[in-house]
Parts: structure tokens; sequence; C-alpha cells
């Protein structure tokens, strides 16, 4: 029987007078995947930077894995397995998506990149670059920079330099913000095949409700810095309240 990864209790995060994240309370299980969504303002990011030590909270408690990490540095919460990606694709532009790779593995296997340790080493961070983008679906973009890659594949790049730390929980902001209609269903289908190939559990804040009701087994809906909805989307969605709420600006 899965455990439960993730237990936030009573989170609270204010600006000034601004409760961007006012007493949040939600629990994960294992390999579970959980989308939030709401409109522009709610408290999406923040809740996201809350759990992954990019910000810490006025109070409440972050559980992860069965330890307290809610006053961790975000280092200590990657060395725990909690890793996240942006909503603006964060790479080394003048590398290749392969050298992109082999950087975001030698980092984890403490591998200086400027001059490996010895032949052994570098084999061992290659043959994991490559692994990363064959599961990423990057494989036929190895040698071009990220400018010269569909955004949809920037986007899966920025994914799999995530997944290179080997998370338990990979946060996901905005995952198909920038991709085109026609890419975004493509990006998400291979964007949620190596997360499962991966056995990571997942949080992804998305705006598209087309993708969220798609891929979505559970979602969050926050407004005003609380949450006002928590189960299946078909549930969820279709309440009234609810449906009032996001049908503002984020997702006309």
């Amino acid at each position: 029987m899965l455990g439960k990864i993730l237990q936030v209790s009573g989170l609270r995060k204010y600006f000034g007078g601004v409760k961007a994240v006012d007493g949040v309370s939600f629990t994960m299980d294992e390999g579970e995947r959980l989308f939030i969504v709401g409109p522009n303002g709610a408290g999406k990011t923040t809740l996201v930077n809350l759990i992954s030590g990019y910000i810490m909270p006025d109070s409440g408690t972050i559980m992860f894995d069965g330890r307290d990490v809610t006053r961790l540095s975000l280092a200590s919460r990657v060395g725990v397995g909690i890793a996240r990606s942006f909503q603006l694709v964060n790479v080394f532009w003048g590398l290749t998506v392969l050298e992109n790779l082999s950087i975001a593995v030698a980092s984890r296997l403490k591998v200086n990149t400027n001059m490996f340790k010895s032949l052994e080493s570098y084999k061992a961070v290659l043959e994991e670059a490559l692994e990363l983008a064959e599961l990423s679906g990057l494989t036929e973009v190895l040698d071009k920079r990220p400018s010269e890659i569909s955004q949809g594949d920037r986007k899966l790049l920025d994914i799999a330099i995530t997944l290179a730390l080997k998370p338990k929980l990979v946060m996901l902001d905005e995952p198909t913000s920038g991709v085109s209609t026609r890419e975004k269903f493509e990006v998400m289908d291979r964007v949620l095949k190596t997360l499962h190939r991966f056995g990571a559990s997942s949080i992804i804040v998305e705006h598209d409700m087309e993708v969220v009701k798609k891929y979505s087994n559970r979602v969050l809906v926050m407004h005003e810095g609380k949450i006002i909805g928590d189960g299946a989307p078909s549930d969820i969605l279709s309440k009234e309240d609810v449906r009032r709420i996001l049908l503002g600006e984020a997702y006309a």
C-alpha cells in the first residue's frame, strides 16, 4: 500500500496585506498526479514556491516523505527529493540539448563537467543523459541548442533537466504555457509518460482547462489563497461556484 508523500497543514504566506496562501492543508499519496488550478493571483505559484523552498512560510508545516521540511533550504529539499520546473524555461541557451542534460546529470553525480574525474564517470554521465533524452522524446534534437527547437521541446528539456535530479516529487508550473494549441497535448503526453517511468509524484499548476480535464485525476482549486475545491475533475469542475471563478480572465 502506498503511503503519503506530502502533507501540508495550515500553510500561510502573506505579503503585506495580501494573503497569498491562507491556511492551505492537503495531502498527496505516493505516485499521485495532482493539478492545481485557479485564476491569476489565486496563490498557486506561491504554494509551489513554499513547498519547494524558494520562500519560507509565515506559519504551517510541510511534511515530505515522513520528514518535516518546513524550514529546510532549497538545496536541502532538492537533496531529499523535491524538484520543480518553472513557467519560463530555465536552460543553458548556448549549449546543446545533450550538453544541458549532461550538466544536470553531472551536477547530481557531483562530477566536474570541465574536467571529468575519469573516463568511467564521463561514460556514466553520457549514458544517463542519453537515457533522459530518450525518455523525454528529445533524441532527434540532441545536437541542437534550445533556441533551435520548438517551444514544446524546450519545455520537455526543462522538465528532463529537473528529472535528472531523480526527485520523488516533481512540481511543474504551467508546462503548456507558450506552447501552441497543436503541440500542447503531445507535450503533456510525453511529460506524463516520462514522469510515470520515473515513478515520481507530481504537482502540476495549469491554466489550460482542456489539459486539466484530459489529464488530471485529482484537482485542487485555489482562490484568494485558499483551497475551495479538492477532488475528481468531473465533480469539482461541475460546481457552479468553481466554474464561476475559473471562467475569469485567466481562462477566457
